[in-house]
């Protein structure tokens, strides 16, 4: 059994703006304490494609364990790793990003994708987000509707925390913002 959802969400900031704020939501200390599940943020590699207007990161982030709290004593692990795989077109003003755990593989596959588009209705001043996850709890398969209760519970948390990532980027995006006009907050 797989539990998926998606949403959307627009921020009313340029695309460049909220990408920026994208880039730096894990570094700034203000956000620890709303992203509290993330425990720390690595960049692997970057590859920059200066014909195509194209950048291509990889992030290790380390996570809490997702879930409620008895996942994390079934799997007998507190975090998780995951990896991020980002790619920013310059050109089409898109920016794309995927995570999926590498680590608790053989009991929770997590995948979820986000995308920043300037939006239609007024592509200069506004952006769109849209995020899909999709979640997915192994070794319970056989048991599926206790599998189905702990996948909803899974995706419960990942909403919450999905929230809370909104929460920072709208912070960071005024940060921007006051930062570009030479105010301070």
């Amino acid at each position: 059994m797989v539990k998926a959802y998606s949403q959307m969400h627009i921020y009313k900031h340029p695309w460049e703006r909220v990408t920026s704020a994208s880039w730096r939501k894990f570094a700034d200390p203000e956000n620890k304490r709303t992203l509290s599940h993330i425990l720390e943020v690595d960049t692997l590699n970057h590859k920059l494609d200066p014909e195509a207007g194209r950048l291509y990161t990889t992030r290790a982030i380390t996570i809490h364990t997702p879930g409620p709290w008895f996942i994390r004593k079934i799997v007998g692990q507190e975090i998780c790793h995951c990896v991020e795989s980002t790619m920013v077109d310059a050109k089409s003003r898109s920016m794309q990003l995927t995570t999926r755990n590498i680590s608790l593989q053989k009991f929770i596959e997590v995948e979820e994708k986000i995308r920043y588009d300037p939006h239609p209705d007024d592509p200069n001043r506004w952006t769109i987000c849209n995020q899909e996850t999709s979640i997915r709890i192994k070794p319970l398969s056989a048991l599926a509707s206790m599998a189905e209760k702990i996948e909803q519970r899974c995706v419960e948390k990942f909403q919450q925390n999905s929230a809370k990532g909104r929460e920072v980027m709208e912070r960071m995006c005024k940060y921007l913002e006051a930062e570009s006009s030479g105010m301070s907050l």
